[in-house]
């Protein structure tokens, strides 16, 4: 999966260099930056470039504009924030291909860096357009892909450029999430211990099956747990599950029993009378969830058990939150086990469906490994997918 080229081992001085960075960052109705995680994460590629002296194109998307210039959306947005975390002027170029663009860089001097704007405000960017990835390549001598997050798409700006720039390799963003993913997953020091979470079964059910062949204990929580619940024969209240996962989630278990794996299922539930922070709540045993209750978190017993479980991990991964802790209510499960990973003496690894945003929400990021900026591709890499992006590097 390691990329044959990362930045440290290619010669960018003087050079025009296309760094794809994931820019997506999370913004409030009043169009302010409200985590800049994943600017942060770029700047060590940045810096060196900058201090290799190359002139540095760095590209990305913002949002959903559905190929439309649609400037509630416009990386000018995150110019600003940039330019003082680089504490350095960063130049805007007001589109990403054309003459002015094209213009632009020719303009640029050693060490100069140029934001372009949103890659996706052109649809034949999400389509992989040759013609619009032709374009892109037109601004470079060098392209770095440092950008984990969009690694699972196959798009122009990821994949398609790659075919007309000769020298292509990996930042270190994208390096740091492939090196970290192997030391988990294909290498690991055990025992490993997985921790699935999420809203649904059906999305995770490729997770299950890749992770059974690489891990000693599977730890379950959030919505897709009732699935397992109601394979089991129990009830679960008003809580949803997924009837036509169930011969599903029955396999997995089955194949989690052949392969000696442990599989934990939470044993006590907070539930509520409605989804609501006012709501009333108690906690019951996992079997006793009234008919007309929902479950929106594991109860303390489930963090207990959790916890042992991971008392003797080396790895931990995880995916997933283990209740509807946007709700401060329904929170106390996931900080816990927040909290349980972060003192673990493990190697912790976490991404994916909103697990980093439950994570620097409980104050322990610090403590953690490793947090990955992908969540989609995260979730990909787990599936045991080959991410298109990835692949486009190593057959550059």
């Amino acid at each position: 999966m390691l990329t044959k080229l990362v930045i440290n081992n290619i010669d960018v001085s003087g050079k025009r260099v296309f760094v794809r960075v994931d820019f997506n960052v999370p913004m409030d109705e009043f169009q302010k930056i409200t985590d800049d995680t994943r600017i942060r994460a770029a700047l060590p590629t940045i810096n060196d470039l900058v201090d290799r002296k190359a002139k540095i194109i760095l590209a990305s998307h913002l949002g959903r504009p559905e190929g439309e210039r649609n400037m509630k959306y416009s990386l000018q947005l995150v110019q600003q924030r940039l330019s003082r975390l680089l504490n350095r002027e960063v130049l805007f170029a007001t589109d990403c291909v054309g003459p002015d663009v094209e213009k632009a860089v020719a303009g640029l001097k050693e060490g100069d860096v140029l934001l372009l704007e949103n890659l996706r405000f052109h649809k034949e960017e999400e389509d992989n357009d040759p013609e619009f990835s032709k374009s892109l390549s037109k601004l470079a001598d060098v392209y770095i892909n440092d950008a984990f997050g969009t690694a699972h798409r196959g798009h122009a700006s990821t994949e398609g450029i790659t075919k007309f720039i000769k020298q292509c390799g990996a930042g270190y963003l994208m390096k740091k999430e492939i090196d970290y993913f192997n030391r988990s997953v294909a290498n690991p020091v055990r025992p490993v211990v997985a921790i699935v979470g999420g809203a649904k079964a059906s999305t995770k059910i490729k997770v299950f099956m890749n992770l059974i062949d690489k891990v000693d204990k599977i730890i379950v929580g959030g919505g897709l747990a009732f699935t397992f619940y109601k394979s089991l024969g129990y009830d679960v209240g008003k809580n949803r599950y997924e009837e036509n996962m169930l011969d599903s989630v029955k396999e997995i278990r089955q194949k989690a029993r052949e392969k000696g794996v442990k599989f934990y299922l939470p044993v006590d539930f907070v539930v509520a009378d409605r989804l609501d922070p006012r709501a009333t709540t108690k906690v019951v045993p996992g079997k006793e969830i009234p008919p007309d209750w929902v479950a929106p978190d594991i109860g303390p017993a489930s963090v207990t058990l959790f916890t042992e479980v991971l008392h003797d991990a080396k790895t931990i991964i995880w995916n997933g939150p283990m209740g509807v802790f946007e709700m401060d209510v329904f929170s106390r499960g996931t900080m816990a086990m927040v909290r349980a990973v972060a003192n673990a003496y493990a190697l912790t690894i976490a991404g994916g469906g909103d697990t980093d945003v439950a994570i620097h929400r409980g104050g322990e990021s610090d403590k953690f490994s490793f947090i990955s900026t992908g969540g989609g591709a995260f979730l990909e890499l787990l599936e045991g997918k080959t991410l298109p992006a990835i692949a486009a590097l190593t057959d550059a």
